[in-house]
């Protein structure tokens, strides 16, 4: 069931892009990201009323709090940047780069999760890192 739910994961995520860059044009990036922003906290609200989720909140523990309030700071950071490199560049261009976070999340969840890195997972870094760099130059 995860499968289906990354690639679905990835298809919004690629029409994000496509109506993102035609949404801000005109549009300075940072008011774009806070309207996208505000239309993600109220679905991701609606979704928590809707499935009685809202009674978990006090099962949360600090770390988690911690690492949930840091996880959102870094996709504000993310967004602001993705917004920004969008209005200046083409999409078929930002979007492979942005892609890279693949790689970085690889070598991160080695370093700090101890996760395998199997010769398949650095083939298929060295492979997102050449195909990158293919579609951007």
């Amino acid at each position: 069931m995860w499968l289906l739910f990354a690639i679905l994961s990835s298809i919004f995520a690629a029409l994000t892009s496509i109506l993102a860059k035609v949404g801000i044009d005109g549009v300075n990036s940072h008011l774009a990201t806070a309207i996208r922003t505000v239309v993600v906290l109220f679905m991701a609200w609606g979704m928590v009323f809707l499935t009685n989720a809202q009674t978990g909140l006090s099962a949360i523990s600090r770390k988690s709090w911690i690492f949930l309030i840091l996880s959102g700071l870094a996709t504000g950071a993310s967004w602001l940047c993705y917004y920004r490199a969008l209005q200046m560049g083409e999409a078929s261009k930002v979007v492979p780069v942005d892609k890279l976070s693949v790689v970085i999340t690889l070598v991160l969840a080695f370093l700090f999760l101890h996760e395998k890195f199997t010769a398949k997972s650095v083939m298929g870094c060295i492979l997102i890192g050449i195909g990158t760099l293919l579609m951007v130059l």
